[in-house]
């Protein structure tokens, strides 16, 4: 028997960067993000002799990912399993496939192995995989914060439906990955206290403009909370220096036309591709204006998506 699920990628509004100490993999500060649909991971599990991995049809060893299934074998009753993973978009380039890809993982294995879990402990269980995975387990607008650290809806997709054109400015992995990168910030940065109290206070400010459906004050927090990471980012030692230069004239670009009356607004996590959300009126402009910026070697468009679902089983 084999059981498969597919979980969408997310985008975090409100940033978060940087763990707490200890065990649990919680993250130093709250989290607000929206869950796409175009941006999928599906993943199939069954039944093995041995643990084994296929990640987008190649058989590798994962290390992040042993550890993660040895944390859940301790709590869970998970035999081995043959694992077989494929992304619709690049991997380990900042277009949060580690979110989707343990969202999926976590759900294929409850539904497999008959945990029984709630969308509240699969949450949970992901989150040890991935801080962001935690908010892939559901749809629409997602909050992550203390004290439980599990994801929980704020908006479903259809409450408030946005669009989203990711501009792809490199399709390779990112040299430092995004746990290495808030290892650092965390202890070369001296920014990183004043970091962790902002994105605690801008939390609930920018969870009732979501609440409230209002757009200006969504696109002001948000961008803030992008280009407040990345300062945090720059600041680290070695700095990290996540964008190219096609990143910077998407964001330029997106301001342009925001001046002009086009509801968007531009956010970057640790990768040099642009996401641009906006009304769905203004999808068609503002894809073709990021299309016609140099270095963007193709783009994506989404709506909001559901939560990680079985597909089969």
């Amino acid at each position: 028997m084999q059981t498969t699920a597919i979980a969408h990628s997310n985008i975090a509004l409100l940033k978060y960067w940087g763990k707490q100490d200890g065990p649990g993999n919680r993250p130093a500060t709250p989290s607000l993000s929206i869950t796409l649909d175009a941006l999928t991971t599906t993943t199939t599990v069954e039944d093995a002799h041995a643990d084994a991995l296929r990640l987008n049809g190649c058989a590798i060893r994962d290390a992040k990912i042993e550890r993660t299934l040895a944390e859940w074998r301790r709590d869970c009753a998970i035999g081995p399993l043959a694992i077989s993973s494929r992304n619709n978009f690049p991997t380990a380039a900042g277009l949060a496939s580690s979110a989707s890809g343990f969202a999926a993982l976590a759900t294929a294995i409850d539904a497999h192995c008959g945990l029984r879990l709630s969308a509240g402990e699969r949450s949970a269980m992901a989150r040890r995989g991935s801080a962001s995975a935690a908010r892939s387990i559901h749809g629409g607008f997602v909050a992550l914060a203390a004290p439980n650290w599990r994801g929980a809806q704020v908006l479903a997709p259809d409450a408030w439906p946005l669009a989203v054109v990711v501009a792809i400015t490199a399709s390779e992995p990112k040299a430092v990955s995004s746990t290495a990168g808030m290892e650092r910030s965390k202890a070369t940065s001296p920014y990183f206290g004043a970091w962790t109290e902002a994105a605690s206070a801008d939390f609930e400010i920018l969870k009732a403009a979501i609440t409230h459906r209002d757009f200006d004050a969504l696109a002001e927090l948000a961008e803030a909370s992008c280009l407040k990471m990345h300062a945090l980012m720059l600041s680290s030692r070695p700095p990290l220096i996540y964008w190219h230069g096609a990143t910077v004239e998407c964001l330029r670009t997106l301001r342009e036309l925001r001046a002009g009356g086009c509801r968007v607004f531009g956010t970057v996590d640790a990768g040099p591709q642009v996401k641009a959300v906006c009304e769905r009126q203004d999808v068609e402009q503002v894809e073709a204006a990021l299309q016609d910026v140099p270095g963007v070697e193709s783009t994506l468009r989404s709506g909001l998506g559901g939560g990680a679902r079985v597909t089969d089983s």
